[in-house]
């Protein structure tokens, strides 16, 4: 019974992103990104863009003995991802913030995550990072998507359109800082959009 409503929010959760354009992960992108959770095994997750809810369901489905803490700023997409939330049966393992992730209180959160799994505005990742980082046990994993931006990071900056260049630019040297970081071993998968794991020494 479980599964079946499960599978039935996931696939509600799909079906309004397409109608409401709403970004959510890839199948190719959420699959890695479980599969490497799974090798991972965190027993606290923190996500930085809920969105829909849809990632940290799929996260918290994945891994039976973890828990969620994830933020969204929308006001229309954190009340769905309530619902679709409450509709999964992962009520009491997700807890969502309402609130500018830039903006939010450390203290609000736990004192430490073995996995920050960042999915927010790109143009802000190294920002994100820089925040979130100090909640980051040793040994932790600070997971990052759409670092290809759709092949764009691929493509000489005049070809970008122009007004995505700055977040593009501010991609590049976020992951330019993250591969000569020497506290942490960084490494880019090709997989869905493109993710980047940086493993805290």
């Amino acid at each position: 019974m479980v599964n079946n409503q499960l599978s039935t929010t996931l696939q509600a959760i799909q079906d309004y992103a397409v109608v409401h354009h709403v970004p959510i992960m890839e199948n190719q992108g959420i699959g890695e990104l479980v599969e490497l959770l799974k090798v991972q095994q965190p027993e606290k997750i923190l996500e930085i863009g809920a969105a829909i809810g849809f990632s940290a369901i799929k996260m918290t489905e994945a891994l039976p003995s973890s828990t969620v803490d994830t933020v969204e700023r929308d006001d229309s997409r954190y009340q769905k991802a309530l619902e679709f939330i409450e509709q999964s049966g992962f009520g009491d393992r997700i807890r969502i913030f309402h609130a500018d992730a830039l903006e939010l209180s450390l203290a609000d959160l736990k004192p430490e995550y073995d996995a920050i799994f960042i999915d927010a505005a790109k143009g802000q990742y190294e920002r994100f990072f820089d925040k979130y980082e100090a909640l980051l046990a040793n040994g932790g994993i600070i997971y990052c998507d759409n670092m290809a931006m759709h092949g764009l990071s691929d493509i000489p900056l005049s070809e970008v359109p122009r007004r995505k260049r700055t977040m593009i630019r501010n991609l590049a040297t976020f992951k330019e800082h993250m591969l000569n970081d020497a506290r942490y071993d960084t490494e880019l998968l090709s997989s869905g959009d493109g993710i980047m794991i940086c493993r805290k020494k």
